[in-house]
């Protein structure tokens, strides 16, 4: 049976009408429409839904939206907007870091959860961090170089 659940999304309150089971990504994609977050494997394994929850990233294919409580949830919407982009979604676009794109929500929400503990990070530190998400184009290499970008253009801010 549906239930309502409170959700603090991109610094906005929300009510979804979701099953208790029902996962974050269904929530995020179904009732807010948002379109960052991907569904990929369902299973927690390429990292495509990757959301910050309390500005740790987590994969919301396998939180149930109903474990979410109070916590304030950030997709690549919230992160930038068109006319003011985060360094990391200006760093993936100089790099041309995205071949389908499908991969890159996770990569940037991976990468910023990173760059918030580590502003400034080693190459084998963002390969590390990035270990849970899969880019099946072969784009690994700009998709570093994105995050090394970002990262020092952050420590010169």
């Amino acid at each position: 049976m549906p239930q309502q659940i409170a959700l603090n999304v991109n610094g906005k309150s929300h009510v979804v009408e979701v099953e208790a089971d029902s996962m974050l990504l269904y929530a995020l994609r179904d009732n807010l429409e948002l379109r960052g977050p991907k569904f990929g494997c369902g299973l927690s394994e390429c990292g495509a839904c990757t959301v910050l929850m309390n500005g740790n990233a987590v994969h919301s294919c396998i939180i149930p939206v109903s474990a979410v409580g109070n916590a304030k949830i950030v997709t690549l919407e919230g992160l930038g907007t068109a006319e003011g982009p985060h360094p990391l979604q200006k760093a993936f676009i100089a790099e041309q870091a995205a071949q389908c794109g499908y991969c890159i929500n996770g990569m940037i929400m991976q990468a910023a959860s990173l760059l918030k503990r580590n502003p400034r990070p080693s190459r084998n530190d963002i390969k590390q961090a990035l270990n849970g998400n899969l880019c099946r184009c072969g784009t690994h290499m700009r998709i570093v170089r994105a995050v090394e970008r970002a990262a020092a253009e952050r420590v010169s801010e």
